[in-house]
């Protein structure tokens, strides 16, 4: 089973072209919608949500992946349900640039605190990072430098932030799923 989180863009047409290519590798894909306005309430409802479709499975191996803002959510949430997880450009500062399109950032900051300390070096290891260079959102130099000590990075030469395009992922993110 592959669970995934859509980014800041809850509607765009390419969250379902996303989750028809990650059934390449997994017939079993789940797409878990939020509001992504509300910080607070998004942790709690996806923490339930996936929980529950982990429970459920009978997949002994499920990922999260996400892209952009799901990828910040698929992190965490993978990290606290105990799955891997594939994230595309992760928005790791949503405090900091989410300022003026939702209605709490700063709860960004008060879940940053109340999350497991040091919880990148607990989930060592069970998170693949997939970053765009041609990202013209993010600068993925700096999210390559504060992830690269934890997990493995693999750099794509030509997609955007929104990554419309994963197939020249998609087997290495079976084999992660499998390892």
């Amino acid at each position: 089973m592959i669970i995934y989180l859509h980014g800041f863009d809850s509607t765009s047409p390419g969250n379902h072209e996303k989750v028809l290519q990650l059934q390449f590798i997994d017939e079993d894909v789940r797409f878990v919608n939020y509001s992504t306005l509300h910080p607070k309430h998004d942790m709690q409802h996806l923490l339930k949500e996936v929980n529950k479709l982990v429970q459920e499975s009978k997949d002994e191996a499920p990922i999260i992946c996400g892209v952009g803002l799901g990828g910040y959510w698929s992190e965490r949430i993978g990290f606290l349900c105990g799955i891997k997880q594939v994230i595309f450009n992760p928005n790791l500062h949503p405090e900091v640039n989410m300022q003026g399109r939702i209605d709490r950032p700063e709860e960004y900051e008060d879940i940053a605190t109340k999350c497991v300390e040091k919880f990148r070096s607990k989930n060592a290891g069970r998170c693949m990072v997939i970053l765009s260079k041609e990202d013209e959102i993010h600068d993925n130099q700096k999210t390559a430098d504060a992830l690269k000590d934890y997990y493995d990075v693999v750099w794509d030469e030509t997609q955007t932030h929104k990554f419309k395009k994963l197939s020249q992922h998609l087997q290495t993110m079976k084999a992660f799923k499998e390892s």
